[in-house]
């Protein structure tokens, strides 16, 4: 059943393809709008999402001559809603891009996040909680709700108060910001609807049918405010490779080792195959998952990038699964097989509109964080990590660490930096420290952890998800670490990987280091626990987490 259709700006700003389907699964049809001739005009109900960097997509709407016509739209009085940047367009400019204006329908500028209590930019769920409610209130927002942000510059709530908007506020570790906000036939929000799970959907279609919040419903949620803040993210990570028989499974590696045993040593079995992508992400998002993770660790050199397997992937996973996507493996610069370059920003993009909301890249990162050093900590403006977060923001990319414990006597013993170890090693020593590699883990490189993510992070890095070799496996819980020195390193969230085996350990990790979100797989794939059982545990012991009870629209 289609109850109509809903006209979408398209100015090529990140995932446009999950806010297409989350309108689908609405029973709406879409119309994009790429230049005011296409339709803005006629437009009924108008959606402008927002992704990355102020002046990029700000730039976009003055090159395409939309800021007039839309500045016309609004007063004509026809519903819009903002979405992420959509939101920040309405204000007269953001400290992220000086000189660019926005639509200045809210005389403000956006500011920075304080990153020295706290990661930036804010990734996560947080709430969105009515402080005020004027005879026209917001769209299906709800206290005990929460809703995925990803964002580095906030609007402060004091000027929109003040212009007459009814806000929703955030509050990340103290600041408050503006979560959502409407006015008249405006209505916006800074978190992501068609990224936030079953609530994100209630927002939408809320706002699609026109039912707004009223007093009564607003009063009722003040009694929630216990839920306020980011919660801890649980994470799913699904490895994906080709196996034997030439299909794409989920697999999972004992210290990268992804083949079954056997009783000769020279030889390893099949792949372990743990079941198909995207029914696994979808049984993962049922669970409860904040997030779901691919990392292909296939290569597809003699296949097109038009027609890599991952793209369908998330194409598939994006029609059913409504929490952030990320995509890892192949994110460079490449050469297709009839011999057309492809840079690593055209490879990102052509993920991006498949159903990615961040990439992921591995080897490549670390290869540009030695020539870094090599040129004197000059940047080149030209790695992958450099393009993708000019164009599409820090918080698209994620750089994936995979590193190697070696012991030491004494710090004297090597110049790479050494931490002080809680676990022993094999001849008593107290000391480590953490050798990067490429290749999945089989080339050692001569550059250690911190000197990766203190590279990436100035390289454009928004997120570092930190495994460890060691770990990879053994369900003996995290590198508390290994997380803990990384995390003393940089101010980008990170998010802790290799080891989990229970919901206990979940638990450990959050309470001894201030990692950003822990991830699993193993102990998922091989239905030892469910993602549900996580949170539940973390939730019994005081920890704030995302409801999965959300899960029915």
């Amino acid at each position: 059943m289609t109850f109509g259709t809903v006209h979408v700006l398209d100015l090529d700003s990140g995932n446009l393809r999950s806010l297409s389907n989350a309108l689908t699964k609405l029973g709406y049809e879409v119309k994009w709008i790429k230049k005011p001739s296409d339709g803005l005009d006629e437009a009924e109900i108008l959606l402008f999402p927002g992704v990355g960097n102020f002046g990029h997509v700000i730039g976009e709407l003055w090159n395409r001559g939309f800021v007039e016509p839309l500045r016309a739209y609004i007063a004509s009085g026809r519903p819009i809603m903002g979405i992420c940047v959509g939101l920040q367009a309405l204000f007269s400019g953001s400290t992220e891009s000086p000189g660019v204006k926005g639509i200045g329908i809210i005389p403000a500028e956006l500011q920075i996040f304080n990153d020295t209590i706290k990661s930036v930019p804010h990734i996560g769920w947080n709430s969105a909680s009515v402080t005020n409610v004027a005879d026209e209130g917001l769209y299906g927002l709800c206290a005990e709700s929460k809703y995925y942000y990803v964002h580095s510059y906030r609007a402060d709530t004091e000027v929109p108060l003040r212009e007459g908007w009814t806000v929703a506020i955030g509050n990340y570790n103290g600041e408050v910001f503006v979560g959502a906000m409407s006015r008249d036939n405006v209505f916006a929000t800074q978190f992501h609807p068609e990224k936030s799970g079953v609530a994100g959907l209630r927002v939408l279609r809320a706002f699609l049918q026109g039912n707004r919040i009223s007093k009564a419903q607003a009063s009722q949620t003040d009694i929630l405010k216990k839920n306020l803040g980011l919660t801890k993210r649980v994470i799913a990570c699904l490895d994906v490779r080709t196996n034997d028989e030439g299909d794409l499974v989920v697999t999972k590696g004992d210290q990268y080792d992804v083949r079954e045993p056997t009783a000769t040593a020279t030889a390893g079995g099949k792949v372990r195959n743990l079941g198909k992508p995207v029914e696994v992400a979808e049984r993962y998002y049922l669970q409860g998952a904040d997030e779901v993770t691919f990392l292909n660790i296939t290569s597809f050199r003699n296949c097109p990038l038009v027609d890599t397997p991952m793209l369908e992937i998330l194409r598939k996973t994006s029609e059913t699964v409504f929490v952030p996507l990320t995509i890892g493996g192949g994110i460079r610069d490449i050469i297709d097989p009839d011999g057309t370059k492809i840079s690593a920003l055209d490879v990102a993009s052509m993920y991006f509109r498949s159903g990615a909301d961040k990439i992921s890249i591995g080897s490549d990162a670390v290869l540009a964080a030695e020539k870094f050093y090599a040129r004197g900590e000059v940047l080149s403006g030209e790695t992958p990590m450099e393009m993708i977060s000019r164009a599409y923001g820090v918080q698209a990319v994620v750089v994936s660490v995979d590193p190697k414990r070696v012991y030491v006597s004494s710090k004297e013993c090597t110049k790479h930096h050494v931490i002080k170890t809680s676990c022993p090693g094999p001849n008593g020593e107290e000391y480590a420290w953490y050798q990067c590699t490429i290749k999945g883990g089989r080339e050692l490189r001569d550059l250690d952890v911190r000197q990766l993510v203190m590279a990436v992070e100035k390289m454009g890095a928004g997120e570092i998800l930190l495994n460890c070799i060691d770990k990879d496996g053994t369900n003996s819980g995290f590198d508390l670490d290994l997380i803990n020195d990384v995390k003393s390193t940089v101010k980008i969230p990170v998010i802790a990987s290799s080891g989990a085996g229970k919901p206990e350990h979940f638990l450990e990790v959050f309470e001894k280091t201030t990692t950003d979100a822990a991830l699993g797989a193993g102990m998922f794939h091989r239905n030892e626990y469910k993602v549900a059982d996580v949170k539940n545990y973390l939730s019994d012991h005081g920890l704030l987490v995302r409801n999965e009870s959300e899960l029915a629209l």
